[in-house]
């Protein structure tokens, strides 16, 4: 159903790939956007145990697209590291397809929140801002179905 990467000799492992998803702060989440258009959009993110959380609003464009259809993609890529010899960084990107569930309120989806809060924010920020949207926030969880990543030279 995936494709296979055509240049097989810079692709990422599967630990280099969630190596890019725990360390780096953002990625561009894509969805079936209205009238066939695609509707990519900066989100932060938490990556934990194979899974993939965002949040935001309970409404807007991106739900819609959700709703209609969860098949998504989520690209996230590092700053890059010099490399001897090279003019520009090598710089690790990854791309995940999956499907993405909105989830439920509850004290356990507010956990997660906290945490994807905590890993942008201080902890008390955190806990005063869930106390004061907590009904109002939806967390996404999306289930990877395929993973891949790729190093490339910028020069």
């Amino acid at each position: 159903m995936f494709r296979p990467m055509r240049r097989i000799k810079q692709q990422l492992s599967h630990e280099e790939c969630e190596e890019v998803l725990l360390s780096e702060r953002r990625g561009a989440l894509s969805v079936h956007g209205e009238d066939g258009y695609p509707y990519g959009v900066p989100m932060d993110y938490l990556y934990d145990q194979g899974k993939i959380y965002f949040h935001g609003a309970k409404v807007g464009h991106k739900i819609d697209a959700i709703k209609a259809d969860n098949r998504v993609s989520f690209t996230v890529f590092d700053k890059g590291v010099a490399v001897d010899g090279k003019i520009g960084p090598n710089v690790r990107s990854v791309i995940v397809f999956g499907r993405v569930t909105p989830l439920e309120t509850t004290p356990e989806t507010l956990q997660i929140a906290r945490r994807l809060g905590e890993k942008y924010n201080p902890a008390g920020y955190v806990a005063d801002e869930l106390k004061r949207t907590a009904e109002r926030i939806q967390v996404l969880e999306l289930a990877v179905d395929h993973m891949t990543g790729k190093r490339v030279n910028e020069s």
